[in-house]
């Protein structure tokens, strides 16, 4: 068996869950515990029973036949979620349990876990976080308790409960409760070591990001907030909250797109989403959308980066395709079947007013084609096969080469590369652009991608679709012909047999009924010889997309997000102030600008993870650049203020820093040349947005830039701090 039960979360039964130091002697009291235990011992067993009844109903659906089409698809889907909640409940065993909460009108506690779990009875052991009874668990308050009387939070520590706080909002629930401060929860929470993936947060999530996380997914939700607000938290919950309660948003209606930033960011996060019961959540950097991201080079010059960025220039995507769509102004003569057919202008115009509008490009060559036929076969009028007729055509040299020249199968790279190396071209689809502009956009090597290119080449990639799908497509066609017209001699064989035997009439007639039907025709196709292609997992649609730190993209990269979710339910995370290249406009203005309607916002104003030391020093330097930024308060003070020294004293700090604490993380931020370890980490300030660490060194801050882009590289580098943040300058 593949999936095995976790020997230290299954220990309740004999040590019980809570592993409390002496310290806390206190909470360890029974009448305190007690009842938990009861209930860890249920779940325990339940988690038991319910991992061994999956792990049989895998192993089954593993075992059974494949089947096709539909009934292989949904087979698939099977295996993917029952092995995504075997892992989750693998993976955390226990410790899925968050805490519990105690409602005015019933004494039972309600337990409230990562999943929902239910025992052998029927009686419900843990409600998913993400069902409207947990929502008080998160957002009560107390000037607004939502029914309860008191709140139970647990920390876990290798699957045992090492402490844990109540929150009471009666004076009823002052009663058999050890840890009476509100916040006291929250608060050792944040005071807690970074390691390389962001820590688990669930059970301290506050009101003010529950409120955001359970928000509807209609329209845009811009989700706003400086520096330590929770904004990816928000994020990364919201995009499992939402799958979990909107059914719109299912994997079978095309699920949710999550997009970060850079590749580091992912990898911080890359345990989030598991942890939340949720693993069909897409997530990607925007380089990951088109092939030639992964190698494509940032734009060198401003003014090119510039005029690529613009709606406008993908727009002009849709003028170079049709370019390429004309039909021939006259007509021809095509001989067939040793008659002569002839197929005129208005004849060309017809065949190529047959795709639907949105047909992509290489996808309506073939519907233009099957036009053709049918127009051809129309006009012959003679008692033809209508599969030799269309074998014929495929080999009319002048047919075909026409349709060539006026509907090209083309490639996205070469017609973007012709932007950059035929200026003629290039005004012809974009004729707001000035000479000189023209110029500067072309190159020597015009498939040299950059990173501003790629809005451009996944604009084409969509409106032309894959020609090797097209031919593909044809491939598929021709076998099918070919097997259909094997099955069809196979057939009138089986007949004549039939009837040089001498069969009793109806059974005669009836055997040749059921082989002539088209029924029979089909399934005697074997469709297991046509190789299909895999689905491009990040090609869309969407029903749902979240973007986190928005404030950076491009007009032009929004157009690719735009594409992959015709819903437009966007939720889309940023922060003004953070924006390397400046963000003048409200997000009303940006989002209406490029297209997107029904924008709502909710600022998160509350500054959790920095402390107040940082803060203070990193205020004045956004002010000065940016004066109405939106800098949030932070609510907690570490003691250790900011310290300034010379770079030459980097390496004595980091071993300082190293020797005093033997969990945590470190970065130094600015010093390319800074070899990383595995506690000290290196980055570039743009590289370090998203992330967080315990210690942050700064080297020579005063290098990062000039104007907004400078200032901003600062901020964010100042502001990934948790405890300590020391800045150095070279004397």
């Amino acid at each position: 068996m593949i999936y095995e039960v976790h020997v230290d979360h299954m220990t309740p039964s004999t040590a019980g869950a809570f592993a409390l130091p002496d310290r806390l002697s206190a909470k360890a009291d029974p009448k305190l515990i007690a009842r938990d235990e009861q209930r860890f011992a249920a779940i325990a067993e339940s988690l038991e029973q319910t991992i061994a009844e999956l792990s049989a109903r895998l192993d089954a659906e593993r075992r059974a036949p494949g089947g096709l089409g539909r009934e292989a698809m949904d087979r698939d889907q099977e295996i993917h979620r029952l092995t995504g909640r075997l892992r989750s409940l693998n993976r955390f065993g226990l410790d899925l349990c968050l805490g519990h909460m105690v409602g005015a009108d019933d004494p039972e506690p309600l337990y409230v876990g990562r999943i929902g779990l239910t025992d052998s009875t029927g009686r419900r052991l843990l409600i998913d976080w993400r069902s409207p009874a947990a929502e008080p668990f998160f957002a009560a308050t107390h000037a607004d308790p939502m029914g309860l009387v008191s709140r139970r939070r647990y920390r876990w520590t290798r699957g045992r409960i090492s402490d844990y706080w109540d929150e009471v909002f009666t004076a009823e629930g002052l009663e058999g409760h050890a840890a009476l401060d509100d916040q006291s929860a929250f608060i050792a929470s944040l005071g807690g070591r970074r390691s390389g993936r962001m820590r688990d947060v669930l059970a301290t999530i506050q009101a003010d990001q529950d409120a955001v996380i359970r928000a509807g997914s209609r329209g845009a939700l811009v989700v706003d907030g400086g520096p330590g607000t929770g904004k990816t938290v928000v994020a990364l919950h919201r995009s499992a909250y939402l799958l979990y309660s909107d059914p719109r948003l299912g994997h079978r209606r095309g699920g949710v797109l999550f997009v970060g930033p850079h590749r580091p960011y992912l990898a911080y996060v890359a345990d989030v989403l598991p942890s939340l019961g949720e693993e069909g959540v897409q997530t990607c950097v925007l380089r990951d959308l088109v092939t030639e991201g992964a190698d494509a080079a940032i734009e060198a010059d401003s003014t090119v980066a510039r005029l690529k960025s613009s709606a406008d220039m993908v727009k002009a995507i849709e003028t170079a395709v049709r370019f390429y769509e004309s039909p021939p102004t006259e007509g021809m003569t095509v001989t067939v079947s040793d008659a002569d057919v002839h197929l005129g202008a208005d004849d060309w115009a017809e065949a190529f007013d047959a795709p639907a509008p949105g047909t992509p490009h290489n996808e309506a060559r073939d519907l233009i084609w099957e036009e053709l036929v049918t127009i051809l076969l129309d006009k012959h009028g003679g008692d033809v096969s209508p599969a030799l007729f269309r074998k014929a055509l495929r080999h009319d040299r002048e047919l075909v080469g026409a349709l060539n020249r006026a509907w090209p199968l083309l490639e996205a790279a070469d017609l973007v590369g012709d932007l950059w190396s035929v200026p003629a071209y290039l005004r012809m689809c974009a004729p707001w652009l000035t000479p000189d502009e023209v110029r500067a956009l072309q190159r020597a090597d015009p498939q040299a991608w950059t990173v501003s290119d790629l809005p451009l080449l996944d604009a084409a990639r969509q409106r032309l679709g894959d020609p090797k799908e097209a031919r593909r497509k044809v491939r598929h066609k021709a076998v099918l012909a070919a097997q259909r017209e094997r099955m069809t001699q196979v057939v009138d064989n089986l007949i004549a047999a039939v009837a040089d035997s001498g069969a009793d009439g109806d059974d005669g007639e009836g055997l040749v009924t059921m082989l002539r039907g088209e029924d029979a025709q089909v399934s005697l196709v074997d469709e297991s010889e046509l190789s299909l292609a895999d689905p491009d997992l990040l090609a869309g649609p969407f029903a749902h997309i979240v973007v986190d730190e928005a404030q950076e993209l491009t007009d032009a990269e929004w157009q690719m997000l735009l594409l992959r979710c015709p819903s437009r339910s966007f939720t889309i995370v940023g922060d003004r102030a953070q924006a390397r290249h400046g963000f003048t406009e409200s997000w009303q203005e940006r989002l209406e600008r490029i297209g997107l309607d029904r924008i709502s916002v909710a600022s998160l104003t509350v500054n959790y993870r920095t402390p107040e030391e940082v803060m203070a020093e990193a205020e004045p330097v956004i002010r000065a650049a940016l004066p109405d930024a939106n800098v949030p308060t932070s609510i907690r003070s570490s003691g250790v203020p900011v310290a300034h020294g010379d770079v030459s004293e980097l390496e004595p700090i980091l071993q300082a820093w190293l020797a005093e604490h033997d969990d945590g993380i470190a970065c130094v931020i600015g010093d390319p040349a800074f070899r990383p370890t595995s506690r000290v980490r290196s980055l570039t300030p743009e590289l370090s947005k998203g992330l967080e660490f315990d210690l942050v060194v700064l080297i020579d801050p005063e290098t990062f830039g000039t104007g907004v882009e400078g200032a901003v590289d600062r901020y964010v580098a100042m502001t990934r701090a948790t405890q300590r943040l020391v800045v150095l300058t070279s004397s």
